[in-house]
């Protein structure tokens, strides 16, 4: 379907109407879609340009930890809920030591806090990452679901050329083309907890989530760690008591260390869970396929149904890959065992005999619902038999 280009002379009303003056603005910009689509609006995070993949996020809230989430690196992300600042940002949420994601879009602007160093614009700012309100962002979602994946730019403040701004959207590297997960793993081995008596889970980082690792210390294990290039032998330690793989960006397609890695843990038997791009990997190791959605899962409101138990669970999601369930075989031991309600794509894969679990969403569920913590309840409880 051809979609005709957004209009850029519609007059946008008064800039503190769109940020509010707590937050300060720093001038006109545009976003601008590859298909020729360009929005114009009120640029209020860092004065500079920048681009990468168009992604719609639904959830009303957290967008600090959405900012944080290294699975958003190499992505623009459009939040459709209409006031994005209505609370201030407590350092304790972040998910990681900084914001990943490429620049942000949203409707209005808003500020609930005077503290200037707890407002989402100064974290944006502090990063280098450009941010625009006044664009209509459910008609911009709408977009996107009708014509797929886009690359996008958001002007510096005060460039408001469309077509300059159209050829910037075009000249963003292709997502699948880019390895994002060597540039959020981390370069060294770190550890957390000190008895040495409780379970070691080691945690292989492809873009860690603060709160994956929060929710394994809930529950009395100690953590483990490593960056994706760490080997089989640093992985499958003898006091290594379970394994999880981390969610991350980017394409899994690419990722033949890790696959490679996967197949070894598959081997080896000891509990194994892997989250989101972790999931995928797992699959790619078994044999299965992936491939790209059409607009990918963003957001915290996606309905997940258990197929062994036909528990439906809401869960908060970010990647732009599926598992291809047809292409998972019966002989590689796996099944699958979760669906998402909404399009049918595979959710979760199992075990026949091995402790071994897969998980397409994120149950640490920071941001989004707390259905499914008892993913960590399962792999923590079979850390503890086998160790």
């Amino acid at each position: 379907m051809s979609l005709p280009p957004q209009s850029v002379t519609l007059p946008l009303p008064r800039a503190d109407a769109i940020v509010d003056p707590r937050v300060g603005d720093a001038g006109p910009a545009l976003l601008a879609l590859e298909d020729g689509a360009v929005f114009p609006g009120i640029a209020f995070g860092a004065p500079v340009a920048s681009g990468g993949d168009l992604v719609v996020n639904t959830s009303q809230t957290g967008y600090q930890e959405i900012a944080t989430d290294p699975s958003y690196a190499g992505q623009v992300v459009v939040m459709t809920y209409p006031l994005i600042g209505n609370y201030g940002r407590l350092l304790a949420d972040d998910q990681s030591s900084r914001p990943w994601l490429r620049g942000l879009v949203v409707a209005h602007a808003t500020a609930a806090v005077l503290d200037d160093a707890r407002q989402l614009a100064t974290l944006l700012r502090s990063n280098a990452i450009p941010a625009i309100a006044g664009v209509d962002t459910r008609a911009l979602a709408r977009r996107l679901r009708s014509s797929g994946c886009q690359r996008a730019v958001i002007t510096a403040p005060g460039m408001t050329d469309p077509d300059e701004a159209v050829r910037l959207a075009l000249a963003v590297p292709a997502w699948e083309d880019q390895d994002f997960v060597a540039q959020v793993s981390p370069a060294s081995v770190t550890e957390q907890g000190d008895d040495p008596s409780a379970p070691l889970i080691a945690i292989v980082d492809f873009g860690l989530k603060a709160n994956i690792v929060n929710s394994l210390r809930r529950r009395g294990v100690r953590v483990r760690i490593l960056p994706h290039t760490a080997s089989a032998a640093d992985v499958l330690a003898a006091d290594v008591d379970g394994i999880v793989l981390s969610p991350g960006p980017g394409d899994p397609a690419r990722l033949a260390g890790p696959v490679a890695l996967a197949r070894r843990l598959i081997d080896d038997g000891r509990p194994l869970l892997g989250i989101c791009l972790g999931h995928q990997v797992v699959a790619r190791a078994a044999g299965a396929e992936t491939g790209r959605l059409r607009f990918g899962h963003h957001g915290a409101n996606h309905p997940v149904q258990d197929l062994d138990t036909g528990y439906v669970q809401v869960t908060a999601q970010n990647h732009e890959v599926q598992v291809l369930g047809g292409t998972v075989r019966a002989d590689s031991g796996f099944r699958v065992s979760q669906l998402n309600l909404n399009d049918r794509s595979v959710e979760g894969l199992r075990h026949s005999e091995k402790p071994i679990e897969t998980v397409q969403y994120h149950p640490e569920g920071a941001p989004g619902p707390l259905d499914a913590l008892a993913v960590f309840d399962r792999f923590v409880a079979a850390a503890r038999k086998g160790a």
